[in-house]
This record gives structure tokens, sequence and C-alpha cells, in this order.
């Protein structure tokens, strides 16, 4: 391996030192057309091998931009598919590096079909091993669907651009009016990108990742504990509006990996461990702090169409690696406007088949309002959770008090209605009368969540769970 370029000091920066071994250092390019035969292409444009990051394994293809400007061709994507096949046989992540020109026009069909059969090694990996993208320099046409077919997809924020049709190609759009390649465009808007960062920091975010993760969907990710199993969570109470500072709370050292961060940010999507194991939480969120400790953005607390694909997204990925789901429940409806309203039916749906599907450990805690058809699609009882909690101030019912209240008294004064909305909560909407039907399995107090939920999944870690049989779903 070339100990000057970019490509590999990328790797080396990635994984444990001198831990990385090349595999087709010497594979050149094969076409001669257009003067191909005299242009040097040492490994093709891509460094391929294996090494480990905190000891496991890992395997790595990094593209190499000062050949031929990174471009894929016929053995670039060997290469890249043979990795591929190694790390299926051995059950370990791969991590590609990404910064690349696109398809090698020189060599046509061959670099076309070549480009399929990355597609292809891709599908077949997906839900068997963890796959990783990061994107250091151009990642346009065809080559985008490379990211968009791995689990996770990190950016560098001022360099990388991601696009499949140019910012200029867009109808009424130029680059200077909206730049749809940049990573604040494909993080935010897009919904791609899971952690947009410098180069150091991606390198640094990619290897915290790949601890929290197992190897295969046949492994599972434990580590020793070094903190308290019944240590109290003090603060919690209070972050009921920002729900990444509530995981804090409860996981373990207060260790938080958010995906997809800056995309729908009114659901929080995240690995955090509990005594160890790697758990995927998922929470409504309607305050974001900023690192003074003032509130930048707030959030109605309901389920939005972007929310819901992203959760549902992201508790597949937990399903298909046998990764437990948290949820974390406070949502009083269904946001109401024009551009949800186009897809936010077909959202929710999705992340109700994602809930409903997942066969891994499920624990709800509803921390918050749990009202109407949007409590029952986030983690309810009724669609799988197999343990339930609740603060004791949680609502759970159809709607508000108060506004059930007025329907149920239409036409009387307001004392009748205070009267009956304060007895309809009683009787609806608390967490006890829930508990009394068998909805709540547990009222605990906030201060007690971490060491509840770590019992809860502890008594669930032998589930086993079995669905009709079937080819896969359709939702």
């Amino acid at each position: 391996m070339s100990t000057t370029s970019q490509a590999s000091q990328r790797i080396a920066a990635l994984l444990d030192e001198n831990s990385f071994v090349e595999i087709g250092g010497l594979v050149t390019a094969r076409s001669t057309d257009f003067n191909l035969k005299q242009t040097e292409t040492p490994s093709d444009g891509v460094i391929t091998g294996y090494g480990v990051i905190d000891g496991n394994l890992v395997y790595v293809y990094s593209q190499d931009a000062s050949v031929l400007n990174g471009t894929v061709g016929e053995m670039h994507a060997k290469k890249i598919v043979n990795l591929y096949n190694l790390a299926l046989k051995m059950g370990a992540p791969v991590i590609g590096l990404i910064d690349s020109a696109g398809l090698r026009l020189q060599e046509a069909t061959d670099a076309l079909n070549a480009f399929g059969e990355i597609y292809m090694s891709q599908v077949k990996a997906s839900g068997v091993i963890p796959q990783i993208t990061a994107v250091f320099g151009t990642c346009g046409g065809g080559l985008a669907l490379i990211p968009t077919l791995t689990d996770f997809t990190f950016m560098e924020g001022s360099k990388a651009k991601l696009f499949v049709n140019a910012p200029n190609a867009l109808d009424g759009n130029v680059i200077t009016k909206c730049d749809t390649s940049a990573a604040d465009f494909q993080s935010k808007e897009a919904g791609i990108v899971d952690v947009v960062a410098d180069e150091a920091g991606i390198l640094a975010q990619i290897r915290e990742l790949v601890s929290l993760l197992p190897a295969n969907n046949e492994d599972g990710s434990y580590e020793e504990c070094s903190d308290d199993l019944n240590r109290a969570c003090a603060e919690i109470a209070n972050c009921v509006g920002d729900t990444s500072i509530a995981l804090s709370q409860i996981a373990d050292n207060g260790a938080v990996f958010e995906v997809k961060r800056e995309y729908a940010k009114d659901m929080v999507t995240a690995f955090i461990k509990l005594n160890g194991a790697t758990v995927g939480a998922v929470a409504n969120r309607t305050e974001v702090y900023g690192e003074d400790g003032t509130v930048t953005e707030k959030y109605d607390a309901v389920l939005s169409a972007a929310g819901c694909y992203k959760a549902a997204e992201f508790i597949n990925f937990c399903d298909a690696f046998e990764i437990p789901v948290l949820s974390l429940t406070n949502v009083k409806g269904f946001k109401a406007d024009k551009q949800n309203e186009k897809g936010i039916a077909n959202a929710a749906a999705k992340l109700t088949y994602a809930f409903a599907n997942a066969t891994v450990p499920k624990v709800n805690v509803i921390i918050g309002q749990a009202y109407g058809s949007a409590y029952v699609t986030m983690n309810s009882k009724a669609i799988g959770a197999d343990i339930t909690m609740a603060w004791p101030d949680a609502k759970i019912g159809t709607m508000d008090a108060k506004l059930a209240a007025k329907i149920i008294c239409d036409g009387q004064g307001a004392d009748a209605i205070d009267a009956c909305a304060k007895e309809y909560e009683a009787l609806q909407t608390s967490a006890a009368s829930a508990a009394k039907r068998g909805y709540v399995d547990q009222i605990v107090e906030p201060v007690d969540t971490r060491k509840y939920v770590i019992g809860a999944f502890e008594m669930l870690f032998s589930k086993s769970e079995d669905l009709p049989a079937k080819k896969h779903g359709t939702v």
C-alpha cells in the first residue's frame, strides 16, 4: 500500500495501528481503450484489505482520487466485490471510503456491469453484516446508490459532494441557489447522511460506531459495564423535551451515538449501552438544547412523516442485527400540515410495521403524553412491546382530558366541562388507569428509569418469537 496517497492515509487513521493488510495491491486496469494502456492505474484506483478496530475485524476499501480521479472501472469494482465476498464469509463489517468521479467512461459496459455487481454484493450483505460508508470527495450519479445501500453514511462537511443529479442539472436550480450535493442538504433535507464532520472526526466516529455494532447478524455486542446498574437518573425528569439528553441519563457512562442526527430532529434514533449491551433507542423529541444549555429548536409532540421514516429504518436495522429496542414515548398525534399529509399515513404505517414486525426485545417507557393512534404506533403493547413502563404523571388515552370533556359535555357550562375533564383524566388518561387495564406493566419513578429498563432487557435477553412464515412483508 502506498504510504503517500490520501486513500491510504485514511485507512491508517481509521484502523488500529499497523493492522491493515492490503488485498489486490497489484491489480491494474485491463482495458486498453482510449489509451488506458499508457496510463498507470496502481491498485486500479481503490485500496482494499482488512484490519481491526479496537481488535474487531473489519474490511475496508478506500478510493484513490489520484488514480484516474478514483473512477470505478471493471477491476476497481471487482476488488470491492471480492472484499464483500470475504466479509460475508467471515461475518465482519465493510467500511467504504468514497472519493470518486464516478463511472470510468473509457471502460463503458465493462465498468457499468461491474458497478452493478457492487450493488448486488451490497444487497446480499444487507442485514447480514454492517455496512458503513464515508464520503470524503465526490460521490455522484450511480455511485450515490452505494452509500444509500449501506446502513450508515458519514460525510465530510466542507469538500464532499453527494448527488445523483448535479445541482446545476436540476430544473430551476443552480448550485449558488441551493447546493443539493453539500453535506448540509444531504443530512438535514434528504436524510441520507447520519454524521457530518471533518475528516478526522468522521474516522474517529466510525471507530466509535463499530465498537457499538455486532460484527454480523448472529453476533452480539457486549462489553463489561463499569457504570452502576442501579444508578439514579437524577435529572431525567427535566429531559422530557430533549430525549437525547434523557437517553444520556439512562445509558452506561452517559454515552449516546445518535444517527441521522440532523434529520427529522423531532425523532431521536441512537445507540446506547445498557449493562454493556448495545440497545437501539427511538424517542420523540420536542426540544433541542444547544451546547450553552439554551433551547435552540422546538417541536410539537407529534409524529412527522420524516420522523416516522427515520425511526422505521432504524428499527429495521436493529431487528436485523438482534439489537434490542427501547422507546421513549411522548406523542399526542400526527403533524398536521399539507406537506406532511402527503406522506404521513404511509410513514406511520411503516413505523407501525417496523415495531410490530421486530422480534427483538422491545421496551417502551411513556415519559409524557401518549394519545390516540400516534401512541399506538410508538411501540405500544398492542403492536408488540414486551414491557411497557410509564412515569407516574404520564397521560395515556385517546386524547387530552379537556378536549374529551368538551366533546362529552357539549353545550354544558364551564364548570360541568371542568368536572368532566377531571373525572375523565382519572378514569381514562392516567398512567394508573392504563395499568389497571394491563396496557402498562409498571409505573416507575423517573429517577429509577435506568435500573428498571436494564432489568427488563435482562429478563428479555433470551426472547424468542416466531412470526407467520412468509418470504417478506410488503409494507
